[in-house]
This record gives structure tokens, sequence and C-alpha cells, in this order.
């Protein structure tokens, strides 16, 4: 829900008083956040973060709440990982919600701006050194309600989650199935920070200065961590450097060793890249489903809801070299097209002519209105899209056969379907996702 600046001013101030902090003075909403809320101000001449659940009901979503949250960045902090300084927690009594108070650190957490500065191969080992650290924190200093991963338990509630969604998308299914048949056997699990990656680290300088975003901290394998950042989706714009967007997977491993990291696991390492994956899959899909509910109706859950083939088209990437070399030769289908309307404005006109005034109100705008302003354009242009493509359909008795391993890559002209199916898609939903011209550049092939 959005709060008035009034109501956010009055309930800091008494969360504050109780760290002897005084009143706040410029309130600012941060950009972006796909889950919680980020609000900057300065108190007695020093810089702040409050960090605040949108609603109560999508916290109750989460596997633990902000006091768990807080207690694991203060021990993070304590043992001297560049986590921030939690100041003050919200009380009930305050007014505003759910959420905690930290120290600002300097540095910006813009991907653009770090994957554009000096020196990445140094921040890289930053990087790697940071997690190895995370790593190392000893299980008995932190919460004792931190959850633990098991990724058998986890395959079984992405399936749940898959087919309370539909379970219509072939692609997720097949991840799921390759799943299934590959999970690895149990390490003994570490803190995991559940989040690392560039956007969630502060750099200044090309120097790392903080580790923000701890919300889905868990006891796990310190490979999925290690591959969660490695994702094509958290590199955003450098897809030739497979390591957070700053190097090679060689340095990154390398590194977290010699940093005091446990040994790399190459095959288990890949198991946890196409976990997350479809992880966030999944949570693409459930975006749209929180805005339907009316837990969160904002425009950016609903847009987010589109980036589900963003991460099949990665899953295929990742997952087809399994495929018989005659099917990775095979010749993808035609795109079904639509009919070209003339006359009136077609719906994807009139997306374009609305996105087109919105362009000349965006002076008029600043702050979280201006990020919004950007989202919406986004929308529009994805409407405009699919309404001169078509919409991609679901395919659920497909997506059941793959899952059930009736049906594989082995299948004769298969991969070509999925192939089509997940460029269809993003090329509808997110033409400029990186990832897209290496697939295209590697699937449309002559017949």
């Amino acid at each position: 829900m959005s709060i008035q600046l009034t109501d956010l001013t009055a309930g800091l101030t008494r969360a504050l008083a109780r760290a002897d902090i005084g009143p706040p003075e410029n309130i600012i909403r941060l950009t972006g956040g796909a889950t919680m809320e980020s609000w900057r101000f300065t108190a007695g001449g020093l810089d702040y973060v409050l960090r605040r659940a949108p609603t109560l009901e999508f916290l109750a979503q989460r596997p633990f709440g902000h006091d768990t949250e807080a207690a694991i960045i203060r021990a993070a902090h304590a043992a001297g990982i560049a986590a921030p300084e939690v100041v003050a927690e919200l009380e009930p009594g305050d007014g505003i919600g759910s959420g905690f108070v930290m120290k600002a650190l300097a540095g910006t957490p813009d991907p653009k701006a770090i994957l554009t500065m000096d020196e990445p191969d140094r921040l890289l080992s930053e990087c790697a050194a940071q997690l190895a650290q995370i790593h190392a924190l000893p299980i008995a200093d932190l919460p004792p309600d931190l959850p633990a991963l098991d990724p058998v338990e986890g395959v079984a509630d992405f399936t749940a989650q898959f087919e309370e969604a539909g379970g219509d998308r072939p692609i997720i299914a097949l991840g799921l199935r390759w799943l299934k048949d590959n999970i690895p056997k149990p390490v003994d699990p570490v803190l995991n920070h559940g989040d690392y990656r560039v956007g969630n680290l502060l750099v200044e300088d090309g120097r790392l200065t903080g580790v923000l975003d701890w919300e889905l901290a868990h006891l796990s394998d310190w490979h999925e961590d290690l591959a969660f950042g490695c994702m094509t989706v958290w590199r955003f714009s450098r897809i030739d450097r497979p390591a957070l967007g700053l190097g090679t997977l060689e340095q990154y491993f390398s590194a977290y060793e010699a940093a005091g990291g446990r040994k790399v696991d190459p095959e288990r390492f890949r198991f946890w890249l196409a976990y997350r994956t479809v992880w966030w899959a999944l949570g693409c899909l459930r975006m749209g489903g929180q805005w339907r509910s009316g837990a969160d109706r904002s425009l950016e859950r609903a847009l987010i809801s589109r980036r589900t083939g963003e991460q099949e088209l990665d899953l295929l990437l990742l997952l087809e070299g399994e495929a018989p070399d005659a099917e990775k030769a095979h010749a993808l289908p035609r795109s079904p097209g639509t009919e070209t309307l003339a006359g009136q404005a077609s719906i994807g006109e009139l997306a374009t002519a609305i996105s087109e005034w919105l362009a000349t109100v965006k002076p008029r705008m600043e702050g979280h209105d201006r990020f919004q302003h950007a989202v919406a354009r986004n929308a529009l242009g994805l409407i405009a899209r699919e309404a001169e493509a078509g919409a991609v359909g679901s395919d659920r008795a497909l997506a059941q056969r793959l899952l059930d391993g009736s049906a594989g890559l082995e299948d004769k002209g298969l991969l070509a379907s999925l192939r089509r199916r997940a460029l269809d898609t993003v090329s509808t939903d997110m033409p400029k996702y990186p990832a897209l011209a290496v697939a295209r550049a590697r699937w449309l092939v002559e017949a």
C-alpha cells in the first residue's frame, strides 16, 4: 500500500527516537526493489535507509520477518562483512508497517554503472572473497529460525507452484524434470545470502563497499550462492561475462577458493544455476498472481510477470546440450503471426499512441513516479508488439508430458519447437534481453 509522507515521517521519528537519533529529513523513495520498499533520508547529519514491506500481506509470504532479517545483517556486520549497520527496527506502534533502519553505505548499486567501471577483474575477486566470508559465518551466530533449503523439497515445491500457475509452460516443465533427475548429493550447508548479485552490491570507484538485501538468506549448498549471481538476468548487458557480469567463471571460482571458500564443483554449480533459473521463472509468474489477488496492484508487479520468458530462454540455452545432435540442427518452425489490421487504430497502435503521450509528460515527473513512468512505457511497448505478432499459446498437454518424462529433448522436432516458443515469447516481452541475440545467432539456421 502507498503511504503518506507525513505518516512515514511521524513513524520514523518514533523509531529513531528509540535509538537516540533525531527526526528524519529529506525522505525520498528509492527506485527499484521487486519486493521491499527503500527510503533514504538524513538524520543528525548522517544518511540512513529504511527498508519497509509494501503490504503486511506480502510480508506474510516470506519465510521470516524483518526481525530475523535484521539479526542476520547484524551478525554479518559484526563479522566484518560489508553489510549495513542496523540502527533501529519498526514496531507496531510506529504505525508504518514492518521494517528496519540502516546506516547508508557509500557506493552505487546501479548495474549499468558498476559493469562499466574500471578493473572488473579486481571487483570480481572482491565479490568472491566477500561471498567466501559470508559462507564462513558460524551458523551458531545466526537466528535459530533461519530456514534451510533441501533441493528435493525445493523441486517438489516448484512443481506445486507450476501446477498452481496453470502447468502449461513446456520449457519450465522441461527444467523441472531435469532438476528432479539431477539433484546432487547433500552437503553440509552454509549461510547463503540468497540474492548475491550485481544490483544488490554497492560499488564505489570499482571497489566493493556493501552487500544489501538479505531477505532471502538461508542455509544451503555454497554452489547456490555462487550460481545465483551468474544467471543471465543478473549479468545485465554483459552477456559475455558469465561471472556476475564481471569476468569468467574460472576467475570467480579461483578467487572464491583462494579467499577460503569451499571447493567448487562445476556440475553442482550447473544444477544450482538451472535451479535458480526455474525459481525465478516461477517467481515472475507469481508476481502476476500477486497483482490479480490485490496483494500488490503495482504496475511493476504485473509487468515482471511477463519476464518469465527470459528465464525460459536461459533454461533452454542451459539444457539443450543434452539433446541429440540431429535435434540441435533442426530448423525452427515459422512463427504463427497475425493478420495486419487496416482502417481504425489497432490495439497495438493505441498502445503506441499512449506511450508517445506519456513521453510528453515525463519532464513533469520525478523520483519513483519517473521510474513507474518507464515501467508503464515498457508495458505499452509489450502490448503493441503482442498485438502485431500474436500471443504465444499455452500447451498444458506438452508441459505435462515433459514433466512426467514421457517427452524429452530426444523427440523429433521438440527442441526446435521449444526454441521457437522461447524466441517468440522474449521477442514480444523483452526484446532487449541480451540472451535473445545469442539465441537467435545460435538457433536461426537455414532449413
